[in-house]
């Protein structure tokens, strides 16, 4: 990387992280701290829901099959078009209307506050799980230009950025950050495109084609990406970073369509990434590590300041995803284990907040070995929550017993195939085929042989 690409991230981190410390300033209130005074309009919505979910464990991940496969490879944003989509037509307006803190305050407003406890603890097992991936990607992507640093000094130090651009702002300065990096992203991502096409000479689909002719078996097969896709659709509706933000949308009309529009922008831009990666292979990179084919594109095939731009949205795809994470965690602690307080002040969160940040980055050292095997896992559970949270939304016969019995059977059948199958046997097409019909069914019928229920309220 050249001078002109490390001036580009510098000068391009202090102003946007000077932005992101001058807005913080106004918060006061913790309603503010967590959920954007429920006034969050449209644009920005869809802006930070898109780069939530825009990555870098899962731009390196997908783009990893791009290497492998090509065209094939873009079955993978496939997975959160679909489950994204199936967010935004089945829960969004309904979160919206319930307008709570966190989603585990609906379960227990269902099922009586134990379970929303047990289900608020399952989900912050998770997702320590996930930002520990999302931390251990960051790793992978900048640990080249920093051969030097210990695993656990980088990313004691990327964490550091993270929490000092957005820790005292909370939602508001995620949010903030989001807008601006997302209008970044729209634009520069085709570009990043084009520029890496117009590197070739003579590049036709004839030629590419045939580069994936003898690797297209070491990718991922059709039925662990179909397996993918349902699990996802059950999961992602119990994501609680998607769930704080939905809360602070303005109306649930404006929590639908930015969801909706978010499934086909992630989508999008997960295919600029695949196809990056692809024409990586195509120029003859050899590759160690192919979770590295993305940033090595950039590398590659990007000429001097739009590879520093490249890697400055790849950082800041981590910023925001891993500070909405664990914002969505600190609410879910104080909504959950405290009295609510609409004065209270924002700074519990705040050290609620630093605190998962810091547990999060012990696990991704001691853990994380592969990021999308590790993601996948701790999807495990959020899985078990999908009949509590959908039988609260969608079926009135719905019990505390039915809840706990599909919680405990979601656990168990996840983790199961896990460690029996394993990643070379594929569990997750037998977590995911099998486990929609015991999760659902375990729940439907201790809720009829149980019927004791509490019902929800402005759903």
């Amino acid at each position: 990387m050249e001078k002109f690409d490390l001036f580009i991230i510098v000068a391009s981190f202090l102003l946007i992280a000077t932005f992101s410390i001058i807005e913080s300033s106004r918060i006061k209130k913790e309603k503010t701290y967590l959920l954007y005074d429920r006034k969050t309009p449209f644009f920005a919505l869809l802006a930070t829901l898109v780069m939530t979910e825009l990555n870098p464990a899962m731009l390196i991940s997908f783009s990893s099959v791009g290497y492998l496969g090509g065209f094939y490879g873009l079955w993978m944003p496939v997975i959160f078009l679909v489950g994204i989509g199936f967010y935004s037509f089945v829960v969004a307006k309904k979160y919206k209307r319930c307008n709570k803190t966190s989603i585990c305050e609906i379960l227990s407003e269902k099922y009586g506050s134990d379970i929303g406890k047990i289900a608020s603890a399952v989900l912050i097992f998770a997702m320590i799980g996930f930002c520990s991936t999302y931390i251990k990607s960051l790793l992978l992507i900048f640990k080249p230009f920093f051969p030097f640093q210990t695993d656990w000094k980088l990313s004691l130090i990327l964490v550091a950025l993270v929490l000092l651009m957005t820790l005292r702002g909370g939602l508001f300065s995620i949010i903030r950050v989001d807008i601006i990096t997302f209008i970044l992203t729209l634009i520069f991502f085709p570009i990043f495109l084009y520029v890496a096409m117009q590197s070739f000479h003579h590049l036709d689909l004839e030629t590419y084609t045939h580069v994936f002719a003898n690797t297209a078996g070491q990718s991922p097969p059709f039925a662990f990406i179909f397996s993918l896709i349902v699990l996802t659709c059950f999961t992602y509706i119990l994501a609680p970073w998607y769930g704080q933000k939905i809360f602070s949308a303005k109306t649930p009309k404006i929590a639908f369509l930015a969801a909706f529009f978010a499934s086909i922008v992630v989508f999008f831009l997960y295919s600029i990434g695949v196809l990056l990666a692809s024409l990586l292979k195509v120029k003859g990179a050899p590759l160690e590590n192919i979770e590295l084919a993305l940033p090595q594109a950039i590398l590659i095939l990007l000429p001097a300041g739009l590879r520093g731009l490249g890697f400055l949205l790849l950082f800041f795809a981590g910023v925001t995803t891993l500070a909405g994470v664990w914002s969505a965690m600190s609410s879910m602690i104080m909504a959950d284990f405290f009295v609510s307080n609409a004065k209270r002040s924002y700074k519990p969160s705040l050290w609620i907040t630093s605190m998962f940040a810091m547990l999060s980055l012990v696990v991704s050292n001691i853990f994380v070995d592969s990021v999308f095997q590790k993601i996948i896992l701790a999807n495990v559970f959020v899985f078990s929550l999908s009949f509590a949270l959908l039988g609260a939304f969608y079926w009135e016969k719905s019990s505390r017993i039915g809840a706990l019995v599909s919680i405990f059977v979601g656990l168990f059948w996840g983790f199961f195939c896990f460690f029996y199958f394993g990643e070379k046997g594929m569990y997750t097409w037998y977590w995911a085929i099998f486990g929609v019909p015991l999760v659902f069914g375990s729940g439907i019928t201790f809720s009829l042989l149980f019927p004791h229920r509490v019902e929800i309220q402005n759903t």
